[in-house]
């Protein structure tokens, strides 16, 4: 696998949702410096959207300049974008989504939510429906830098339900749609019911906790053994910079609100991937929802020796290839 390459950074300041996207709302951009990359060789670049007064960070790596796929990643409720999808592990060089993405040919993208990362800091606890927001924002700016319309998206735990909501608000943005560790309605999930002790603080604080009992719980909490210690301890490093608390909206959400993504009325095709000892949610619960599905163009899949962030696993190979089955698809073809 190829490594990062330091490209020049590029940066982009867009209105976002509800703006008009006009030639004199945006800052002027530099072209990637394709002569002094080599061919195969990621490279990243940095972009800002606007929500209101809200500065949301945006993140991209790929090879190359021409037309690819895109593929917009989505993060969960305890840690940002580029520690979710980019994380750099000491000793270990292939914990990178999106490294991994954009050497099978994507385009790459991720995001911090409001309230996380880069992003900026406010009074609100960044639930669903802001993430929702965020997404809007956001696919404003990737349609400007790759003139696409359409991306494919992925969202792990509650990035999955931002997803997910996303593409029954935006239809025409989402070509194909991966829920990674995705909840439904919640029965019979044991880590849900475990939060709901917690649902008064959660009601109560925008804000919880995060520190390095929180990143290691993450991965010991179903199934301890179906990740390297390392990667919580690398998590834990790569988020200590952007403070000691994280929201407290997707948590409040999961144990309040739902279900917050309807089923029939997501039209585009859909792959549901659940962890074997994931316990934010039962296969009968994602099979429920599964079974809802109104387009045929969809999957179910259960990854062995897996648990709640699959990408982190020992059996994240298994992960990468059913994704990359399901995002380079053949188009369905009929008599």
């Amino acid at each position: 696998m190829t490594g990062a390459l330091n490209h020049p950074s590029r940066r982009l300041l867009i209105q976002g949702a509800g703006a008009a996207l006009g030639v004199g709302a945006l800052a002027p951009i530099a072209a990637p410096a394709a002569a002094q990359t080599a061919p195969d060789a990621i490279w990243s670049a940095e972009y800002w959207a606007r929500k209101g007064e809200v500065r949301l960070f945006i993140y991209r790596k790929r090879i190359g300049n021409d037309a690819r796929p895109v593929l917009f990643l989505v993060h969960g409720s305890s840690y940002c974008g580029k520690s979710s999808f980019d994380l750099a592990v000491p000793g270990r060089s292939d914990y990178s989504l999106m490294d991994k993405f954009a050497a099978l040919g994507f385009d790459v993208w991720t995001m911090d939510h409001e309230n996380y990362g880069r992003s900026s800091r406010t009074a609100s606890n960044s639930d669903i429906a802001s993430g929702v927001e965020d997404l809007k924002a956001a696919s404003e700016v990737v349609e400007h830098e790759t003139r696409q319309k359409r991306f494919h998206y992925y969202g792990q735990s509650s990035g999955g339900l931002r997803a997910g909501a996303f593409a029954v608000v935006r239809p025409n943005r989402v070509d194909r749609l991966v829920l990674d560790a995705f909840v439904w309605t919640g029965e019979g999930s044991p880590t849900l019911a475990k939060r709901r002790e917690q649902i008064e603080y959660y009601r109560t604080h925008n804000q919880r906790p995060a520190d390095r009992a929180l990143y290691r719980s993450i991965f010991t909490r179903d199934k301890p053994g179906t990740s390297e210690p390392i990667v919580a301890e690398a998590l834990a490093d790569a988020e200590a910079k952007y403070g000691n608390t994280v929201p407290t909206g997707t948590y409040l959400d999961m144990v309040s609100k739902l279900p917050v993504v309807d089923p029939l009325k997501l039209h585009c095709a859909v792959q549901i991937v659940r962890g074997e000892f994931d316990g934010i949610a039962t296969e009968d619960d994602l099979l429920a929802f599964y079974k809802a599905l109104p387009n045929k163009d969809k999957e179910f899949v259960i990854l062995p020796g897996s648990a709640h962030v699959s990408p982190f696993g020992i059996n994240r190979h298994r992960f990468w290839h059913v994704m990359e089955g399901f995002l380079t698809m053949p188009a369905r073809r009929d008599v």
